[in-house]
């Protein structure tokens, strides 16, 4: 087994509890901007913010649910079954800490609670998911969309 049943179930509760904190954070929102226009195209902006906290959201609770698998298919002995799984939670959450990059600054309480509680998870992952999350979270403004695509591709090709 490429994870022990434990060390899955530790990281499970880490991840569900920034699911409910980042789930917390998107109702909070949602009742702050309404329905904002679908085009909104800039970083920071309330349609931007609300797809970055749902982005958040979403990618907590699949998370949460390839861990899921993943210990009940240890649990069956399945074990084949389980590292796929574990294999595919290791990657880290699509979405995870991107989605923030598209939120108004400052962030939400909740939203960078959230994140902090992934980073202490940091080492499970297969990718520095903490090195991103630090850089999300000092970011003095959202990021994403850029205005400047061919400087946003540099810069993520320097990474």
């Amino acid at each position: 087994m490429t994870a022990d049943v434990g060390e899955l179930v530790a990281v499970i509760r880490v991840l569900d509890r920034a699911a409910k904190l980042l789930g917390e954070e998107s109702a909070h929102l949602s009742g702050v901007y309404g329905t904002p226009p679908a085009h909104g195209l800039e970083a920071g902006c309330p349609a931007q913010t609300l797809l970055g906290i749902h982005e958040l959201h979403s990618a907590m609770k699949r998370s949460v649910e390839d861990l899921a698998t993943a210990i009940g298919y240890a649990t069956a002995g399945m074990d084949e079954a389980a590292r796929r799984a574990v294999k595919s939670a290791r990657f880290g959450p699509i979405g995870m800490p991107s989605g923030a990059d598209r939120m108004a600054r400052p962030l939400g309480d909740r939203t960078v609670r959230a994140l902090e509680t992934v980073k202490e998870i940091g080492a499970f992952f297969d990718r520095d998911i903490a090195t991103d999350i630090d850089i999300c979270l000092a970011a003095p403004q959202a990021t994403y969309p850029p205005e400047d695509w061919s400087t946003y591709r540099g810069r993520q090709h320097a990474h």
